[in-house]
């Protein structure tokens, strides 16, 4: 797709919202299974199974990525392509747009071994790597709206509420809200 093509594609979606504005709320949809060990497989929409797996040192056969690299990579896909869109809608063009993502984490919160330590990330950092021949402040501008507008990063950076329920032999055994 042209940057063209990516800027009437969402100036199209734009004007369905404004005109009914109900069409702003979507849903996504994944579902996953636990294959074998720690293997798991992730189906979504209809594309070709994703297998996750964890490295042998965590007890897995290193088939594919672990969840929190998942996290990484939608974090820094996610820029690029709000990099891509509002480019094309800024009338930047990219030579060239990157993500280098790190996740930091401590082991001693996943395996329960200290109870102060969370389980996930402390702190995730990422480098983005931008040519263009525009100038510095429509780059600046563009960075801007990027970081602001992010879903993955919005997403990363604020509470969201989760809700959940486990089922055992078909019955509810469990139910569970995070605010």
């Amino acid at each position: 797709m042209s940057q063209e093509s990516v800027k009437n594609a969402l100036g199209g979606l734009i004007e369905v919202i404004k005109s009914t504005p109900s069409a702003s709320r979507v849903v996504f949809r994944a579902s996953t299974k636990l294959e074998e060990d720690v293997r798991c497989i992730a189906n979504v929409r209809d594309f070709p199974p994703l297998t996750i797996d964890e490295p042998p040192d965590l007890g897995g056969s290193d088939q594919g990525m672990n969840p929190v690299e998942l996290v990484l990579v939608a974090l820094g896909t996610c820029q690029e392509i709000m990099y891509s869109a509002y480019a094309a809608f800024m009338g930047i063009k990219l030579d060239e747009c990157k993500v280098d993502v790190k996740g930091y984490l401590d082991l001693k919160g996943l395996l329960s071994i200290d109870p102060t330590v969370n389980a996930g990330y402390q702190q995730i950092s990422f480098n983005t790597t931008l040519r263009s021949s525009a100038n510095t402040e429509a780059i600046k501008q563009l960075i801007e709206v990027v970081e602001g507008h992010c879903p993955v990063m919005d997403i990363l950076a604020r509470a969201q509420k989760i809700t959940g329920e486990v089922t055992h032999n078909g019955e509810p055994v469990h139910s569970l809200t995070i605010n």
